[in-house]
């Protein structure tokens, strides 16, 4: 992800070891020195790497019905017996393992919602290319609930990302409108470059840049940053990036609490008014400069730093005068939102 890319390795220590080291091993499940299927079937099993801010999984399900029902029983053989395998489980409520992995199947993405964005392609909107995805989901529940209260529980997920997608549209809208105007502080053209040595707005990525008043040629794109950007853009990101997770999260796991009260939508709230402060204020300043004629210099340490320098941005111009991190990787695959069409992004 480009707030790792960004940053020296020392920073992402954490990010470097679940998906260098780990994914897609099987010691990683299974234990190196053990190596026993009654390890892995357990739900604990997941919580090294799935949990966090930008990830929220173990989390939701811990603390939602499903996790409850685990933690309380899962010393119980009679009510979770690991011995069998996941084809023949009947545990009285369901693991990470018995969903994701649903009959043993190790391709956990077949149950999974990565690539979705934040959720928004899951939610029933009409795309028909998500609807085997739903169906599997929903066949998947109908193990112990009844079509009606899955079908019931889908929709209310549905629901909750439509409306965190309200949400982050204003919270953007109202960002989106400062750099238009030229009055956010700092603009992108006052930071240091993004790891891939432009100067495009961070929040106007992939196929979607479509205004030179984000900085950029055309068909350029921006990078998501979490570092080195104005305070909004950092909200809006944090917006989409972490709260809107807890929601999506939260539903799909059933943990209302995740996402409602606990940093979903009314973390979402918060961030939108923050935003909307922010941006207050902001206008109220520039306005006073221009009317006593003042003209602001934005401050040297957005562009340069002890630290600022060790990011891949500042490296790449340095090194590379002139070129992109998409003009340095021969074949940068998924790197590559710098070109694609707007139905890959």
């Amino acid at each position: 992800c480009a707030w790792s890319i960004e940053r020296p390795p020392g920073d992402t220590a954490g990010c470097t070891f679940c998906h260098t080291s780990s994914e897609e091993r099987c010691s990683t499940c299974h234990q190196r020195h053990q190596f026993d299927p009654k390890v892995a079937r357990r739900a604990e099993q997941c919580k090294t790497c799935h949990w966090g801010k930008d990830h929220r999984d173990w989390e939701a399900y811990d603390i939602g019905l499903h996790g409850v029902v685990y933690q309380v029983n899962k010393w119980d053989p009679k009510q979770f017996d690991w011995t069998k395998k996941l084809a023949d489980a009947d545990y009285v409520g369901p693991t990470c393992q018995y969903c994701h992995m649903r009959g043993g199947h190790h391709n956990v993405q077949r149950f999974s919602t990565v690539y979705t964005s934040m959720g928004m392609s899951m939610a029933d909107r009409g795309a028909p290319i998500w609807k085997e995805k739903r169906d599997r989901w929903a066949s998947v529940c109908d193990d112990c609930h009844s079509p009606r209260f899955t079908k019931e529980n889908l929709q209310a997920l549905d629901e909750s990302v439509k409306d965190a997608g309200l949400k982050y549209r204003e919270t953007f809208k109202v960002a989106a409108d400062l750099v238009k105007d030229g009055v956010a502080d700092p603009m992108p053209k006052d930071l240091a470059p993004d790891w891939s040595g432009q100067h495009v707005w961070s929040l106007k990525i992939g196929a979607y840049h479509d205004d030179p008043a984000f900085g950029g040629k055309a068909g350029e794109s921006g990078e998501f940053r979490m570092s080195n950007c104005s305070d909004i853009e950092r909200l809006c990101f944090e917006s989409v990036g972490y709260f809107q997770t807890y929601i999506f999260k939260g539903m799909a796991h059933g943990s209302w609490n995740d996402a409602t009260y606990s940093d979903g939508s009314f973390g979402m709230d918060r961030w939108l008014v923050n935003v909307k402060q922010d941006a207050s204020q902001a206008r109220r300043l520039a306005a006073i400069e221009k009317k006593v004629g003042m003209t602001w210099v934005p401050e040297s340490f957005w562009k340069t730093g002890e630290w600022l320098d060790q990011l891949t941005g500042p490296y790449i111009v340095k090194n590379h005068p002139g070129k992109t991190i998409f003009d340095l990787c021969p074949d940068p695959g998924w790197l590559d939102t710098h070109h694609a069409p707007a139905e890959e992004v």
